[in-house]
């Protein structure tokens, strides 16, 4: 199969696709590979190094389009890259469709086969394509946090860790998934006040052994949001239920109960954001102020720190991709896993928590591809 990995086009995003070391295991196993050249430049990877991998490099995103079967990114494509797909053609990437009807328009009449990488499955039930990204992100969070607070940047000028006769920040994370225990680990490294709310009491013992009592385990009431909420300096959400819009947690009448100059981290943006008041921004305008409260709503966080990124991202994603290119559309026929990302093919969605956001008709994965 010929393999494409375009260049990011997406605000301050400097992530790939395909690393060096990827494009080694899809040409070791029989596959054409061709990058756009520069594409790998944010992580320091050179066109010359692509070449020594066995990569071909192409001037343009337009020829990596055209000419290849199956396109790997990282972001969702933008409009001008949605045009140029086309039915045949596999698109294996991040897609977060539920809060994107526009996009979701795009793809359904292109006739792609659109697999997300946030959709795809585990033995154990996990998401293992977002996971290594919800890591980053949530380490991420707290350091985007406690810049926001430092009162040059809007925020109430305090310190995450406080010092001697000082109390620290109050940490208020929603969701303790992935994303919420990794931002919990730097808050709490850094001495902050740490309290994760979650619904499920199982992952609530599960989280107060993985951190010996040192942060505050809350179930999620309403009473208890809002309570924490509140009280809170840095408030972290960190809410996802897979494939589906965000649910808005947070209302713009609860900002009037927290403190001015909190701040709030908005790591669910992607999936639509689980604040009523979040809207996605960009690296380079990543913050603004609704009724006194700093919203930091960066929709590719990861895109900050590409280097760790790309390549957690290439280890997490490596395996599925040379499956797909090894057996195009028989692979995800073949694997449970891979049929729960399918999201779009031939024009038709086949993830029904998409379906349900958007309002379209869901078609069953395995009659799609049969037929």
């Amino acid at each position: 199969m010929r393999v494409g990995c375009p260049k990011e086009i997406k605000n301050h995003e400097y992530r790939v696709g395909l690393t060096p070391a990827s494009v080694r295991e899809y040409v070791a196993r029989g596959h054409e590979v061709l990058i756009e050249t520069n594409a790998g430049s944010g992580i320091g990877a050179s066109d010359s190094d692509y070449v020594a991998a066995g990569a071909a490099i192409v001037a343009t995103a337009a020829e990596i389009f055209a000419k290849s079967d199956m396109i790997v990114k990282v972001k969702e494509p933008q409009p001008s890259e949605w045009v140029q797909l086309r039915e045949g053609q596999i698109l294996y990437t991040y897609l977060h469709l539920a809060p994107d009807p526009e996009q979701t328009k795009g793809l359904l009449a292109s006739g792609v086969t659109a697999i997300a990488y946030e959709t795809v499955t585990d033995e154990r039930g996990g998401l293992p394509l977002l996971a290594p990204m919800s890591e980053v992100a949530g380490r991420l969070s707290i350091q985007a946090g406690a810049y926001a607070l430092q009162k040059a940047n809007g925020g109430r000028g305090i310190l995450l860790g406080g010092v001697p006769g000082v109390l620290p920040a109050k940490v208020v994370v929603i969701g303790g998934g992935v994303v919420g225990l990794h931002a919990a680990r730097m808050a709490v490294g850094l001495g902050a006040d740490v309290t994760i709310l979650d619904r499920s009491l199982p992952r609530l013992r599960q989280l107060d052994d993985i951190f010996h009592g040192q942060v505050h385990t809350r179930f999620s009431s309403i009473d208890a949001l809002e309570s924490e909420v509140f009280s809170a300096d840095l408030v972290i959400g960190a809410v996802l239920i897979p494939g589906a819009a965000a649910p808005k947690l947070v209302t713009r009448k609860m900002l009037g109960g927290m403190k001015k100059g909190a701040v709030i981290v908005d790591v669910a943006i992607d999936q639509g954001g689980c604040f009523e008041t979040s809207h996605a921004t960009t690296h380079s305008d990543p913050t603004y102020e609704v009724d006194g409260i700093i919203h930091y709503c960066v929709a590719n966080m990861p895109g900050a720190v590409p280097v760790t990124s790309a390549h957690a991202l290439n280890n997490a994603t490596i395996q599925h991709g040379l499956a797909l290119a090894d057996r195009g559309v028989q692979a995800i026929l073949a694997d449970k896993h891979l049929r729960n990302g399918l999201n779009v093919h031939k024009g038709k969605i086949t993830n029904q928590a998409v379906a349900d956001a958007l309002g379209l008709q869901m078609y069953a994965p395995e009659t799609v591809l049969a037929a």
